[in-house]
């Protein structure tokens, strides 16, 4: 339960950086591009895949990426929410069974980047990698820990329409305490 209520909040600041990021594009390091990533991909998987990115299409992308880049699922995560499967992706690495997890999220990036996905910002610190990445609505942040004492390597995403907005924030209020 705890593990859901920090995808909960993970997410909300998800959405928070998206939102902040789609203005005008002050991102650090970023692209030039930062207006219009929906049309970035000329070929792939069909023309207009990204308007039709829900949480099944994104978690497909992310389970091909990272089991091909050689990343088990962790099974023993919590899900997201029925009412945000839609809206919310949470896709954990089990750092155990990969050769080589830094390899493996290094690859598993690449190939994101190769299916239209758009890396806007990345932060290193103390060993821990967080990557920022945009297609369409959605902003996936990738998370690389697994130099650290808790190993963890982990997707968590969300789309930020305002209908998606407003689930998370009311499936966030439920969460509060009072």
């Amino acid at each position: 339960m705890r593990k859901l209520k920090w995808v909960a909040a993970a997410a909300g600041v998800v959405l928070l950086v998206a939102g902040c990021g789609s203005e005008g594009g002050t991102d650090k390091g970023g692209s030039s591009s930062a207006g219009s990533a929906a049309t970035g991909g000329a070929g792939g998987s069909g023309g207009s895949s990204d308007a039709k990115l829900d949480g099944a299409a994104v978690t497909k992308e992310l389970t091909d990426a990272a089991t091909a880049a050689g990343f088990t699922k962790d099974s023993s995560g919590d899900e997201v929410p029925p009412e945000l499967k839609d809206c919310m992706v949470s896709w954990s690495a089990d750092v155990e069974k990969a050769a080589d997890p830094k390899k493996s999220y290094a690859a598993t990036i690449t190939a994101l980047t190769k299916g239209g996905w758009q890396e806007e910002r990345s932060t290193e610190q103390n060993g821990s990698v967080i990557k920022s990445l945009k297609k369409g609505g959605w902003q996936l942040n990738a998370s690389d820990h697994s130099t650290g004492p808790v190993k963890l390597v982990m997707f968590i995403g969300a789309d930020s329409s305002p209908t998606c907005a407003a689930l998370i924030a009311k499936d966030n209020a439920k969460h509060q305490k009072p």
